[in-house]
Parts: structure tokens; sequence; C-alpha cells
């Protein structure tokens, strides 16, 4: 396992077609991904075995004549380059007028840097059926440990990234590798149901077989607290949000809405509020690939960008928002490495990537401790933003009544979180000293554009609506 083999013997066609092709355009790039993986799943009726989700392979040409941008996909380099590139030539739009009539950029900064970055997985490697059986196991220890369970789920997937980025200037390579677990279980009790799920997502697959096991008491616990669940009395509470609920508040709060191809467009907020307070002091947020080592990480993006570490909202302040290459060039700003692609078949966006908040210096013994009444949130289960208005609604599976200071046994889900940005984010009074960033996601571009995503965070106490 490595580096792509198909990958290696393309670069030098690779190299030839952008160099025949720069005799007639001012800039060309061309990227070539090829994904590999494989998921494996078990449950109580079946076997599955598949590809990842991601898996893709080919390349995409961005080619400037002076006035505008446009793109150019293909599964494979022809051999004979100069006729391949004439077709390329042939098929492909470039449109002066557009450029003139609706948007005004130059051409995009071509740097040289030749380098190739890996990050393996170092751990044991396995082979499917020893995948299999491993999920296997999880799958009875879950089935076997409550009478009331009545399916129970495991999957192992793992994902291989390569990718190479040609321009110019330019000679990049990638390799690095990612491995999900996750675990389900599905419980009844006469007409009531319930679901709970875990998961563990490291680079190492080793690491990921040898955490699951830990998971399954949890995992059978909540999911069979989950039968006698409340509905909440909807009203505003204070709260206290575990990691995986910081991550989805710092996701859809000011994740979407600082993707600066939204800015462009006019059609998020955030755009004229840099400089300013919008969230709590207490607030510091970060995205990028090297902001974390998590599923979203990478060392280049889709544009041949290096990836950052780029600081959002500093003490509260908005500082930047993240962008794509030909956003930025509109914009007039420097890219922050977060051109991504869903494949090599789509158009680069603004993508978020590692998204979480910093951690703070509070203790979670002492943020529980100082609620009279109020709830702590449990596990991502869905949410979604409006970047014009900065509407925002995220949902968690379930919430813990905290009364005087103390957890209690009353368990409500879901949970539904609803408000205005700027007003939940100034809320925050309590940021903890953990901090746990949950690589298990994977994030669309409205409903479409599904880019694998991490997000978390510390424990954070704020003030929020909940129904």
């Amino acid at each position: 396992m490595g580096y792509s083999s198909f990958l290696k013997s393309r670069k030098e066609l690779a190299k030839e077609l952008v160099k025949e092709l720069l005799h007639d355009y001012k800039y060309v790039s061309l990227l070539g991904s090829h994904i590999e993986g494989e998921t494996v799943m078990v449950n109580k009726v079946s076997t599955a075995i598949g590809s990842s989700f991601d898996a893709q392979c080919g390349f995409v040409l961005k080619i400037y004549n002076g006035a505008s941008y446009s793109e150019y996909s293909f599964k494979d380099i022809d051999s004979n380059v100069k006729d391949f590139a004439e077709k390329i030539k042939k098929e492909i739009t470039l449109s002066t007028y557009l450029s003139k009539k609706m948007v005004n950029v130059g051409i995009m900064e071509d740097k040289p840097h030749i380098e190739k970055f890996s990050r393996p997985d170092t751990g044991k490697k396995y082979t499917t059926e020893e995948l299999v059986k491993v999920c296997t196991s999880l799958r009875d220890e879950m089935l076997a440990g409550d009478k009331l369970v009545i399916n129970a789920v495991s999957v192992i997937g793992q994902v291989i990234v390569s990718k190479m980025f040609i321009s110019e200037h330019k000679d990049l390579e990638q390799y690095y590798t990612w491995t999900n677990g996750y675990l389900m279980c599905v419980m009844r009790d006469k007409d009531k149901m319930s679901m709970e799920r875990s998961g563990v997502c490291y680079d190492n697959m080793e690491k990921v077989i040898n955490e699951l096991p830990s998971k399954v008491k949890h995992t059978i616990d909540i999911t069979k607290k989950m039968l006698n669940a409340k509905h909440i009395t909807p009203g505003e509470y204070d709260i206290i949000c575990t990691p995986s609920i910081s991550g989805l508040i710092a996701h859809e709060a000011f994740g979407h809405g600082v993707e600066m191809d939204m800015f462009v467009k006019n059609r998020a907020q955030a755009k004229n509020f840099i400089g300013q307070y919008v969230a709590s002091p207490l607030v510091t947020m970060h995205d990028g690939g090297k902001a974390y080592n998590s599923v979203a990480s990478y060392f280049f993006d889709d544009d041949g960008i290096l990836a950052k570490d780029t600081v959002i909202i500093e003490k509260g302040i908005l500082k930047k928002g993240i962008s794509d290459s030909l956003s930025a060039l509109q914009l007039g700003t420097i890219p922050t490495g977060n051109g991504r692609r869903e494949s090599y078949k789509r158009k680069a966006y603004s993508r978020m990537t590692n998204t979480f908040f910093a951690p703070g210096s509070d203790k979670l013994d002492d943020m529980i401790k100082s609620i009279k009444h109020g709830y702590m949130l449990f596990e991502t289960n869905n949410g979604m933003e409006d970047p014009k208005n900065w509407g925002i609604q995220c949902v968690a599976e379930y919430g813990i009544e905290i009364i005087d200071g103390k957890l209690t046994e009353n368990y409500v889900s879901p949970v539904v979180m609803s408000g205005y940005v700027p007003d939940l984010l100034k809320s925050i009074s309590m940021v903890s000293d953990d901090l746990e960033v949950i690589g298990a996601g994977q994030c669309g571009k409205g409903y479409k554009e599904w880019v694998r995503v991490s997000d978390g965070g510390p424990y954070l106490k704020a003030r929020v609506k909940l129904g």
C-alpha cells in the first residue's frame, strides 16, 4: 500500500499535457485523484463489503484564457498528448464575454513548489476476512448485551487518498489514509423503539479496531435509556454542549457562513462583519486541513494550495473566512487552502475541513455545578443554518437534565436548538480545557457536493432556546 501506481504511471503524460496547453493558455493546472478504500458492514441479517463512498479515479484541468476559467474532467490521459490537447481545446468553453460582463478576475498565482507528502497508516494491516470477523464479533456482543436489542450494526471503513497537482511551476503529490469505525444499536420495548450509535476515527486502523470494543456497553446503555426519554418542555435554558454539539455549532454557525464563495455571491452576512464582535470573548474558532489531524486533513487542497490553520474567530472577533482559489482571486484575498471537490468530475468550492472551537480554561465539573436548571446535550443528529440571515437550528440526539448543579437520570430526546447565531455565540460563558474533534461526517454544499469534514471543540456553557 502506498501512493497510487496509476498516478505514478500518468505523471509524465500529465506534465506533457499541461505544457502543451500552456502554448495557448496563460494558466493551466491538472489535478489527478485516485481514492480507494473498503467498507465492511455487518448487521443481524447480512454482511456487506463495498468500496469507499469517496472512491474515484480521474483528472480535471483548470484553464485560463486571459479572461475566464473553465474546467475539463476526464478519466485518463491519452498517450497521444498533442491530439488529446487539441481535442480538449475544441471541447472546452472559455467565455471572454462572461468575464467582462459578470466577473473580474486575473491569473492565479503559481509559485514554484515541488514536494511529495505522505501520512501512511503505520498500524497493523487487515484482510477483508479479518475485518468481517471483527465486525461480526462486535455485532454479536451488542446483540447479546440486552434482551431488548433487535438489531446491531458494526462498520469499519477506510479511505486511501492519492492526489497529484501539476501546473507550470508546481509538482505536488500527497498520500494519506483514514479509518472510521461505527457501532449502532436498535432496541424495542413493546411500542417503543430507540437507536444509538458510537464511533471511533483515526489515521490508524489498528487503533480503531482496538478501541471500538470499549464503545459497546456505552452504546447499549444509552440506547436503553432512550426508550424512556421524554420530550423537552420548550423554553430558554442554560446548557452544556459536549464536544460533538460544540462541533455542530461551529460547523453550522460560522462554518458555511464563512465559505467565501458565498461572499462572492453576497449570500453570507459574515462578509460585512469582518473585524467585529460576533461571539463571546471566550470564543476562538479554527478551520483548516492543517488545523487538526482528522478525516478532513490533507497537505494541499484541490487547487494546489497548501493546507493551513485558519483562525476564523479570535476572542470573539470575526477575523476571516475560508476560500478556494477563485473566490480569493475575485475578493482580492489570499486563498486559505479550502478548495475542495466532491470528485474530479465536480467543481471546486470553498469548503470546511476540520472546524472547531479552541479550548478554554474551565473545568467541566465547575460548568455543571454552575447551572441551576438546564441540560447537557449529546451527539450530533443534524443541523442547518441560513448564512444570509444568521438563523441556526441544531439537533442533538439527547439531553440530560441538570438540576441544582447535578446531572440527573432524566433524559430528553431529540433536542432542537435554535436562534440567531451571534446571540448563541455571545451567550457562551464558560469553555472547558478539553478538546475533541470528531472525524465521522460528510457535508454537502446545500443538498449535494459531498466532502468529508470533522468538527468539535471543548465543552461549552451557553444559553439557548430548546424545543
